[in-house]
């Protein structure tokens, strides 16, 4: 498996915050390998599903993400699957003081003959963890209460 962890530091509410990235849809706009994501059915609670095509190492793919946990404003967690790979993101918020501190925590379980390839593909999934963290700095600092 492969985990990646970043945690950025925003002037917002950890409500302005949660109810941002909780639409998986923002993903076009702070995660660099999101070509798009689009709502299939629910409310964006538990049990909303998205379809999400991403592009890593050059190859467009779909992975369909179901909301598995919504915690209003602590964490959300969703499961995102196809049929080479499963990814679950957990994002966490805590506030101190007047900032609001996001946990991303994204694990990546590669299944059948794609789990050959996971000690090549290691470095790759780091450093779309360093330019996700980035961008996610980016857009939740356009939040800033």
């Amino acid at each position: 498996m492969i985990v990646i962890e970043r945690e950025v530091a925003v002037a917002t509410t950890p409500e302005r915050a949660f109810d941002y990235l909780a639409d998986f849809r923002t993903t076009e706009e702070w995660d660099p390998g999101t070509v798009r994501t689009v709502l299939v059915a629910g409310d964006g609670g538990e049990g909303t599903t998205y379809l999400n095509t991403s592009r890593f190492n050059g190859r467009e793919t779909e992975l369909t993400y179901v909301v598995e946990e919504y915690a209003r404003p602590a964490r959300i967690v969703l499961r995102g699957e196809n049929r080479t790979i499963v990814a679950r993101d957990t994002m966490t918020f805590r506030s101190e003081a007047h900032i609001t501190r996001v946990t991303y925590h994204a694990e990546f379980q590669l299944k059948g003959l794609a789990r050959l390839a996971e000690p090549f593909l290691r470095r790759s999934f780091e450093r779309l963890g360093e330019e996700a963290e980035e961008a996610l700095r980016n857009a939740l600092g356009k939040l800033a209460a």
